[in-house]
């Protein structure tokens, strides 16, 4: 079986690829939001800078999206990633540690460690598949600094119920922690509660424009914070001269415009869903963790199968040209048990995987 670099192989053949491999969104939204983009280009937009705080209005539509009121404000990041990393430097030091989850989005805990600080990982691969309250209390010490409540939970697609989000936002406050809430796949979940709800004042927000909107080429991402901590956050930004002007064009206008696209989006991903597990009901020893998912993604657990992740990775892409993940980047303790499968492609595209994958198996075993 080749051995080339995968994304150097997906990439080159990029036309052809069912990606499913980065979470990325690739149904259709609006024309609105092209049509947007295709006059800020028209209009030369890309010849001057952004206002370091993004374009008029940019802000205001993202508080607006998530029921702010007074006592926030919103920095605009090039991609989410860029904000956990400002986020990361300007809030940590060397000796704190901060709670988070295995499985879990492992760049982020790279950018922890990369500030001196510690992540202290919990083992959230078994039932309920996302961390629980009394697990947190148990791990919190003298040098926890934040709680990293990835909400829905990428790569499990779990999320957290409003109680559960009030009794992690107690424990923040009882202990005089940030929360910092990785709402990145909030407008996939069936329900969803922001821990502003309940302490506002301890809770940073990490936005993404990558998976609702489908924008994960055009690098637009969000810090929303309590305005206490905008000056921190915008002193350790990495760029003071804001974010693509064209993906945020686009992004506003894709705010402005949600109710109309949103729900044929979801309506569209969760039927895709639908299909992948109707396939993996009738192969042996392989199941779905958590279904239905509050993401555009889950994890299908192949632990049983005996087989190496990364081999159906491999054998999905170059023989079949459908891209997966296998669990090795999203988890320490149990990359070896998963790949993780990211729907928001075609159905044409879903049908493929769902058709190719128990040849794959069969094949391996």
């Amino acid at each position: 079986m080749k051995k080339e670099d995968p994304f150097v192989y997906a990439h080159e053949r990029e036309q052809k690829i069912v990606w499913m491999s980065q979470n990325t969104n690739q149904i259709e939204t609006s024309p609105e939001i092209i049509k947007a983009m295709k006059e800020a280009l028209e209009e030369g937009k890309y010849n001057l800078y952004p206002h370091r705080d993004g374009i008029l209005g940019l802000k205001q539509a993202l508080l607006d999206d998530l029921g702010l009121k007074d006592g926030f404000d919103a920095l605009i990041t090039n991609g989410a990633i860029e904000g956990t990393y400002t986020l990361t430097r300007a809030m940590l030091e060397e000796g704190d540690n901060v709670i988070a989850s295995d499985p879990s989005f492992m760049p982020i805990h790279h950018q922890i460690e990369l500030s001196g600080a510690e992540p202290r990982e919990i083992d959230v691969y078994k039932d309920p598949y996302k961390l629980r309250v009394e697990e947190i209390e148990e791990a919190v010490d003298k040098n926890t600094k934040m709680i990293l409540l990835i909400d829905p939970l990428n790569p499990l697609g779990s999320s957290y119920s409003k109680k559960e989000v009030k009794q992690i936002s107690q424990i923040a406050e009882d202990n005089d922690l940030l929360l910092i809430h990785d709402i990145t796949y909030r407008d996939f979940a069936y329900e969803h509660t922001l821990a502003s709800e309940f302490v506002p004042e301890r809770t940073i927000f990490v936005y993404s424009f990558s998976k609702n909107v489908g924008f994960a080429g055009m690098r637009l991402g969000a810090l929303v914070m309590p305005k206490e901590y905008s000056d921190i956050l915008h002193r350790y930004r990495t760029n003071v001269l804001s974010a693509n002007v064209i993906a945020q064009v686009g992004a506003k206008k894709a705010l402005e415009t949600k109710d109309g696209w949103l729900p044929d989006m979801l309506k569209r991903s969760r039927k895709n869903q639908a299909i992948i597990k109707e396939a993996v009901d009738k192969i042996p020893d392989i199941s779905l963790p958590v279904y239905p998912s509050n993401t555009n993604m889950f994890v299908i657990d192949v632990e049983k199968t005996g087989l190496d992740p990364q081999e159906i990775q491999e054998k999905l892409l170059y023989e079949h040209d459908v891209f997966v993940r296998g669990g090795n980047y999203l988890s320490k303790t149990a990359g070896d048990k998963f790949i993780r499968i990211s729907f928001t492609v075609s159905e044409e595209g879903t049908r493929k995987f769902a058709e190719r994958l128990p040849m794959v198996l069969d094949d391996l075993r």
